[in-house]
């Protein structure tokens, strides 16, 4: 049985990328907290979530609706998703079904377990040490909103390069799924477009 703590998310904001095209910016809360999470999706999970978070019907089923519609048919419920592992920028989630007494486990990317968790209305949650350790954090510790104030080491980081060399770094991390890097990347594009 699975004994680490577990902190329930839920879905902030979701917003174009204006560096990338076809790439979001996913934020995720916590539920009972102040910290979030950045996750880069592409553009049809976005509107895949856009469209569930809004109550739009579309006039055929979308992938993650079909998906859905198939579950419920078999009378199987999403219980929750779960986002249980990051490796180098790359967030892993399970999503867990019920079927009669039967709990099934799917491994999901953490994209479509979030658009299905809208469709499901199931929650999302992540492991406590996950979201400590790839929160948005400002130079002080304490959450910002995305894109303001990275933390000095991300300055440091990014020190030297040029903005041809940070875009082809962004598309990079977004082909690599590296949401992480592409998101401390992002930010930094951003930060220097303002200050020019």
């Amino acid at each position: 049985m699975d004994k680490k703590k577990k902190i329930e998310l839920e879905v902030l904001n979701i917003s174009n990328s204006q560096e990338q095209a076809g790439a979001y910016a996913l934020v995720l809360g916590e539920v009972e907290g102040a910290r979030q999470l950045p996750v880069i999706i592409g553009a049809a999970e976005a509107q895949a979530m856009l469209i569930s978070l809004k109550g739009i019907v579309p006039p055929r089923p979308l992938t993650h609706n079909l998906f859905a519609s198939c579950l419920e048919v078999l009378g199987v419920n999403m219980m929750r998703a779960l986002i249980y592992r990051v490796d180098n920028g790359v967030f892993y989630s399970y999503i867990y079904l019920k079927a009669d007494d039967a709990i099934i486990r799917m491994d999901a990317r953490t994209s479509d377990a979030v658009a299905m968790a809208l469709r499901m209305k199931a929650p999302i949650f992540i492991y406590e040490e996950i979201l400590e350790s790839e929160q948005l954090k400002t130079g002080k510790e304490s959450v910002a909103p995305m894109g303001e104030n990275p933390s000095p080491h991300e300055d440091e980081f990014f020190h030297g390069d040029t903005m041809e060399m940070l875009q082809k770094a962004l598309q990079e991390a977004i082909a690599n799924e590296n949401y992480e890097r592409a998101a401390h990347i992002r930010d930094e594009i951003s930060k220097r477009k303002e200050q020019q």
